[in-house]
């Protein structure tokens, strides 16, 4: 028996489970844990995260803002300056991020080796 029952949390449209799917992302954790230390400019944060494309990071900001984790603000300069910072909601994210990243330095070695003994590997982020 699994526990769960209807009306339970991370079920179809339930709101735990959009902001899962939405934490869940390859590269939002990276990007919020990127703006954890104040603004951080585009580019910035291209040079930071390293293996994002400028589109990928782009989208990744946009969904961001929309759901009211980051904030963006264009500066009225030429030439013209954007910055993007978490919002409140964004840095309660922050401690649950550096959990999680403590766990993978702790348990990244025993991972691959799982998945290295496992019969049919499965390569990573395939």
């Amino acid at each position: 028996m699994n526990g769960f029952r209807p009306g339970d949390f991370f079920l179809a449209d339930c709101p735990a489970r959009l902001a899962v799917e939405l934490i869940a992302d390859k590269w939002t954790v990276v990007v919020l844990y990127g703006l954890s230390e104040g603004p951080v400019r585009h580019g910035e944060l291209i040079e930071l995260i390293g293996g994002i494309s400028r589109k990928m990071l782009t989208q990744t900001l946009r969904r961001l803002e929309a759901h009211g984790l980051i904030r963006r603000h264009a500066y009225a300069e030429a030439p013209p300056r954007v910055e993007y910072e978490l919002t409140p909601l964004g840095a309660t994210l922050i401690d649950p991020i550096h959990m999680l990243t403590e766990w993978a330095r702790a348990n990244g070695d025993a991972v691959l080796d799982a998945l290295d003994a496992a019969p049919d590997p499965i390569t990573p982020g395939g």
